[in-house]
């Protein structure tokens, strides 16, 4: 982590996260960290591939002349790219890592810029982290930056960073259904005697929505 907003956004999280897989929404402190909001961001899980900006701050918009609210965060990348931060996600959202990015940016004549983007695990709703905090800081500054719009994006460098020092285990301590292999059933456990089992509930008895925005679940 090179940029002092990264870098501070990653310890406050961390701080707040303890012993845990991630931290949850609601104890996000906005006055925490007034000094970062300008350039972090919000994610929402709909589905693998849909990861919508809940918010952004006034400075990425303003470099990127974007409205970012409701736009979705895989969208506007190289199919390669596309691929490469789906996967990132979806590691951090059942792993706990925190993803650690090197962007090469341009504006529309082609002067560039180096940007760095972490994304950080946040728990919501479910089980696993259906939302990410972010942020996304210049590493240099050149001038054009905020006057020209960046337009073209590429991931140079990419890297899961382990806080406990290792990956957890796929939603620890939970049999709930983990949302990226949806054609995983649910299960639960019985025992009997000295004996147990692990039971998937067959198609009929019903359906469980996936993440909002997903499809239901048969349980």
């Amino acid at each position: 982590m090179r940029h002092k907003t990264t870098q501070a956004l990653y310890t406050y999280w961390n701080a707040l996260r303890g012993a845990r897989l991630a931290p949850r929404r609601f104890e996000i402190e906005p006055g925490s960290i007034g000094e970062l909001l300008p350039d972090t961001f919000i994610l929402e899980r709909h589905d693998a591939a849909t990861f919508p900006y809940r918010l952004a701050g006034t400075r990425l918009c303003e470099r990127f002349k974007t409205e970012f609210r409701g736009h979705n965060f895989l969208a506007g990348w190289s199919a390669d790219d596309t691929a490469k931060l789906g996967a990132r996600l979806d590691t951090v959202s059942v792993q706990g890592g925190v993803a650690l990015l090197h962007i090469d940016a341009e504006c529309e004549t082609g002067k560039p810029v180096r940007l760095e983007m972490i994304v950080l695990p946040l728990i919501h709703m479910q089980a696993f982290a259906d939302r990410f905090l972010g942020a996304v800081s210049a590493l240099e500054t050149p001038g054009w930056l905020g006057y020209e719009p960046i337009v073209r994006r590429q991931v140079v460098k990419d890297e899961i960073i382990w806080p406990d020092g290792r990956p957890r285990a796929a939603v620890e301590g939970t049999d709930r259904q983990v949302p990226f292999l949806p054609h995983v059933r649910t299960s639960r456990i019985v025992r009997s005697e000295r004996r147990q089992f692990r039971v998937f509930d067959g198609g009929l008895a019903g359906t469980e929505p996936d993440p909002p925005g997903g499809t239901p679940v048969r349980r």
